[in-house]
């Protein structure tokens, strides 16, 4: 795929988000579509919203789970980019009307104190590094079709990544507390969805760690001659499966002991 075509895509996901609408998935219109393309559309993405005045503040990693990872055919994460105004507050009220087909993830916050970087960063890189971990919510938006209208076909890890990681919002809340302050294997999360659980899961599987995601990503940047730097939020990757959410529902993730975060769509 030459650069002028990356481009072009990103700018289709650009207005797809702005209009609130979904373009075809790319891995059908572009069937020798590969990863390097795929990162390289969500970088040209990132860049426009920069161009606008957006600033990066953190990553998401995503695709954590072994049987998530299977379901897509692949054997490592993606990932994608947090903008400043990707940043909710706890208990906020969305406007579904500004969103396409939103998802709840609950996971853990990683934020950092110090910079990481790549190509032999480890877990205890990455605690060493982090100043706190609080609970969150993402909420996962598709500019991509799921599922293609004329063919069926499911869209692939391609267009997920192209696509943000799907990233929409991140909301943070609860307790932040030191990582060596907890055992961050066995935080656990319900998941409510008005006044039914939905979800419940173990940070443990996330990458048997969740931190584990973190020093994948600082190694995974690295060919880019990126790294993660200090004050970034990093959201390791969640450990329940996507709850769709629509107008009028309200979710409440408790996280025990590291408190709760919640939203409400409207």
């Amino acid at each position: 795929m030459d650069e002028d075509t990356r481009r072009a895509l990103a700018r289709d996901l650009d207005a797809a988000e702005h209009g609130a609408t979904q373009v075809e998935q790319f891995s059908l219109r572009h069937p020798d579509m590969t990863f390097e393309d795929a990162y390289a559309i969500q970088r040209h993405w990132i860049a426009i919203k920069t161009s606008r005045g957006r600033r990066v503040r953190g990553h998401k990693i995503g695709l954590t789970s072994r049987a998530m990872q299977q379901a897509v055919g692949i054997d490592e994460p993606d990932y994608g980019v947090l903008t400043d105004d990707m940043f909710w507050a706890d208990g906020v009220q969305i406007d579904t009307g500004r969103l396409i087909e939103p998802r709840v993830e609950a996971e853990l916050a990683f934020v950092l104190r110090h910079d990481l970087h790549g190509p032999d960063c480890t877990l205890q890189d990455v605690l060493d590094a982090t100043a706190y971990v609080q609970p969150a919510l993402e909420i996962l938006d598709a500019r991509i079709r799921r599922v293609d209208r004329e063919t069926g076909r499911s869209r692939t890890v391609l267009d997920t990544i192209s696509d943000n990681a799907a990233n929409c919002a991140i909301i943070c809340g609860g307790r932040m507390v030191r990582p060596t302050d907890v055992d961050l294997r066995r935080v656990s999360v319900l998941v409510y969805r008005d006044a039914q659980i939905e979800e419940t899961g173990v940070a443990a599987g996330v990458l048997n760690h969740p931190g584990i995601g973190v020093a994948w990503l600082a190694n995974r940047l690295h060919p880019w001659g990126e790294s993660l730097k200090a004050g970034e939020v990093i959201l390791s990757g969640s450990f329940i499966r996507p709850i769709a959410a629509a107008a009028g529902r309200t979710f409440h993730a408790d996280f025990g002991e590291m408190g709760s975060v919640a939203c409400r769509f409207a």
